[in-house]
């Protein structure tokens, strides 16, 4: 609002408000418009809305980039707009050992004085980083964990748990808001904490920070799973519809996203003739046999595809005969 305002003002400055005159002189580099007939300085706080041009190689040239720094981020401690005293060989290069000790203290001096916070998210960021890549999530996941981490260490929310339950927590409510299918399992698998830690934890943290996660939707996981089962795109979208049927007859409620999504992705498959075994599905979906065959069943008898189910069947096992 600040610069809209400064910049009418700006462009509204058309004559001398104490002789009238219009002979006006803009200096840019100073931000002010002086009158040329009386010296008065009628604004001082311009704002120039150029290009701001700051980058210079090793002959004093400009270069064609804006030389501004990186972007804030909340994937590292400091959200990268802090400073460090002097790297080591940076130090090393100092001609007197009299220089070189004095960075040294310096050096000390600014890791001793950093705060407990900054401490714990030095930790807690870099496992972060190691957990997400693991899981091959995107950036815009990682910096939602990161900015939710960071409120729960700034509210006191770590303190009696563990900093490693506490970061899975933030990476699956980053992953549920952004809709990106993860499971309880493949946290722990990758966190090394258990599912019911890591459940219990992001339950707590999103409560208190209060946000606001829909159920997962078991379509998200369709695409992930027929990847891993080698699928085709029909197979894709012939399970997707099954859902859509199956959550108009209220079937997904009260059901674990990731088991009723595998069982249609089991069904379409049986139905377009790229039969993969229960086994096979199961596996991929992180669930039971038993989960996908009992889902299957409802599927099948809620949604009437017990008849289309048997005849591609009997026209698969009468063309191993031939």
């Amino acid at each position: 609002m600040a610069l809209e305002k400064s910049s009418m003002r700006k462009t509204a400055i058309k004559d001398c408000p104490d002789c009238g005159s219009t002979n006006l002189f803009r200096n840019m580099e100073k931000g002010e418009v002086i009158c040329r007939e009386c010296g008065l300085v009628i604004e001082d706080k311009l704002i120039d809305f150029s290009q701001e041009w700051r980058d210079f190689d090793e002959d004093g040239e400009k270069r064609g980039s804006r030389g501004a720094g990186a972007p804030s981020s909340y994937t590292q401690f400091d959200r990268g707009l802090g400073t460090e005293v002097g790297q080591a060989v940076d130090v090393y290069r100092l001609g007197s050992s009299k220089e070189r000790d004095k960075f040294q203290r310096l050096r000390k001096w600014q890791s001793r004085i950093s705060t407990a916070i900054e401490r714990n998210l030095k930790i807690a960021l870099a496992e972060l980083k190691r957990i997400s890549s693991f899981l091959k999530l995107p950036k815009s996941v990682e910096e939602e964990a990161a900015r939710i981490y960071t409120l729960a260490v700034q509210k006191g929310l770590v303190r009696g748990r563990s900093m490693e339950s506490v970061v899975a927590g933030a990476l699956y409510a980053a992953c549920r808001r952004h809709e990106v299918p993860r499971t309880l399992d493949e946290m722990a698998e990758s966190s090394g904490i258990e599912k019911k830690e890591i459940g219990r934890t992001y339950r707590f943290v999103a409560r208190e920070l209060g946000i606001s996660v829909l159920p997962s939707n078991p379509a998200d996981y369709i695409a992930r799973f027929a990847s891993a089962l080698e699928l085709s795109s029909e197979s894709q979208t012939k399970a997707v519809k099954i859902l859509e049927q199956a959550r108009d007859i209220e079937l997904t409620s009260g059901r674990g996203p990731t088991g009723i999504a595998a069982a249609a992705l089991y069904v379409a498959s049986l139905t377009l003739g790229e039969k993969r075994t229960q086994r096979e599905v199961a596996d991929v979906a992180g669930v039971t046999e038993v989960t996908i065959r009992n889902r299957y069943k409802e599927l099948i008898k809620r949604l009437k595809l017990e008849k289309i189910v048997e005849k591609k069947q009997k026209k698969l096992a009468a063309k191993k005969k031939k």
